[in-house]
């Protein structure tokens, strides 16, 4: 089963398993992480989010993506720019994907808790 989560304003599929880099996060590594802007999971398409939906995940490691130089120069004028940037990224490992019917089944297979009274 596969999902599609919305984070830092981009789209992700993700599967269990997974290992997505992502913009950054504030976890540390080893974290555990839940994402509920859930799309879309399998074929149940969200308006805009699937209700119930959540995709479970841990932090791998905080890391920072390539430089990236954006040079300009004005032809015949002695005039030049150049400017770097490196995007503070984290790497996390999809652990599950969880959807409303699912952590009904969870609940109910779960063993209930019995309440002792005092008499």
């Amino acid at each position: 089963m596969f999902a599609v989560i919305k984070t830092g304003g981009k789209q992700y599929r993700v599967a269990a398993e997974d290992v997505i880099t992502i913009e950054k996060l504030d976890a540390a590594p080893g974290e555990a992480v839940t994402f509920g802007e859930v799309l879309m999971v399998g074929s149940e398409i969200g308006t805009p989010f699937v209700s119930g939906a959540s995709v479970a995940g841990e932090v791998v490691e905080q890391t920072r993506g390539d430089k990236v130089i954006h040079f300009v120069k004005r032809r015949r004028k002695s005039w030049k720019k150049k400017k770097g940037h490196r995007q503070d990224l984290t790497v996390v490992r999809i652990t599950g994907i969880l959807t409303a019917s699912a952590a009904a089944e969870a609940s109910a297979k779960a063993p209930k808790a019995v309440v002792a009274e005092d008499a």
